[in-house]
């Protein structure tokens, strides 16, 4: 068995067709951008079972949190987590495992799939075993609907499993076919030094935000589908424009994306989540994307102008906004990835 492995995978950014990989739309289109960093879960055996047989010492640094419990008796301090270590973890084998995030909690990013990515993918590299993305992404997602009962759509696993920058076909919901994207260098450098997500400063939970569309949309699968429609499209422009270098459409289709989203229901993009677009927009930007589900906090990612002098003026403005934090996020080539020792 090996006996220490460091996890890392990565969040997402500018996922126009979100909300349409749910089950509440049963089919749809995503286009994502893989962003790093994003979690690490480093995972080794315990020498001599300092805690007991079987026990599991669990670190979220992020939490404060540094606790012991038994596989098969989970306290319910951090379920996902704890879901993930019954499932995965070698049986009868004593681990020590610590979880960290480079993104803040809630911010819209995919953050608990890419802990649960990293996770799985961890502890079945401690007993030697290895998923390909698609599993491994598949593997996570049931992790937080099948375990937890949580809601979720299926583009985050997607994005922390295969990392780079996507097209994602769902259906019938839960299923899921990826096609990579491989943007020219020139594209791939314009995307380093143009985009730029904006953290709103406040706690983001996606289950909870899920809950209210589905209430909103509930009875009317008319409606809904005429709601999602826009967004599937969106993220075939998206796909499209990136594959051809042409960032101008790309951000058009981001930008169109987001007022989709507000048309799915109002809160979905918040009053400083207006602001940060009003001020992109006032830049030159190309483009925005109100990440993820939307609602309260969360994360805007920008797609600024080409030119460096304008790029300056952008991230001094979007810091000049009460409330709002830049994240030093860069493009992901590369998915969840393992480095382990025997």
């Amino acid at each position: 068995m090996t006996s220490w492995v460091r996890a890392q995978a990565p969040v997402r950014v500018l996922d126009a067709g979100g909300w349409t990989d749910t089950w509440f739309s049963g089919h749809g289109w995503v286009c994502h951008l893989a962003v790093e960093p994003g979690a690490e879960v480093v995972a080794k055996v315990a020498a001599d079972e300092p805690f007991g047989a079987g026990v599991v010492r669990l670190q979220a640094p992020a939490y404060g949190d540094d606790y012991t419990f038994s596989p098969r008796e989970p306290p319910g301090r951090h379920p996902l987590l704890e879901a993930a270590v019954k499932r995965y973890a070698p049986p009868g084998v004593s681990l020590e495992v610590s979880v960290e995030s480079a993104v803040p909690a809630g911010s819209s990013l995919g953050t608990s799939a890419a802990v649960g990515v990293a996770l799985v993918a961890a502890l079945l590299a401690l007993a030697g075993e290895e998923l390909e993305p698609a599993a491994l992404a598949q593997s996570a997602h049931e992790l937080e609907t099948v375990d937890l009962g949580r809601q979720s759509g299926v583009q985050d696993q997607v994005a922390a499993a295969f990392g780079g920058a996507s097209l994602v076909r769902v259906g019938p919901y839960p299923h899921f076919e990826v096609e990579p994207l491989e943007p020219a260098p020139a594209t791939w450098r314009a995307l380093e030094s143009q985009v730029v997500t904006a953290y709103l400063g406040e706690f983001h939970d996606s289950s909870a935000v899920h809950e209210t569309v589905i209430a909103h949309l509930e009875g009317d699968s008319a409606a809904a589908e005429r709601l999602l429609e826009p967004m599937r499209e969106a993220a075939k422009r998206s796909a499209r424009a990136l594959a051809a270098g042409d960032l101008a459409a790309y951000g058009h289709a981001m930008a169109a994306n987001t007022e989709a989203q507000a048309q799915l229901h109002t809160s979905l993009v918040n009053p400083l989540a207006r602001q940060v677009i009003s001020v992109a927009a006032g830049a030159g930007s190309l483009g925005w994307k109100v990440n993820g589900a939307g609602g309260p906090g969360g994360t805007v990612t920008v797609l600024g102008p080409p030119d460096a002098g304008q790029m300056a003026v952008l991230s001094d403005s979007l810091k000049a906004v009460p409330g709002v934090e830049l994240l030093p996020l860069r493009p992901a080539r590369t998915g969840a990835r393992v480095a382990a020792s025997g």
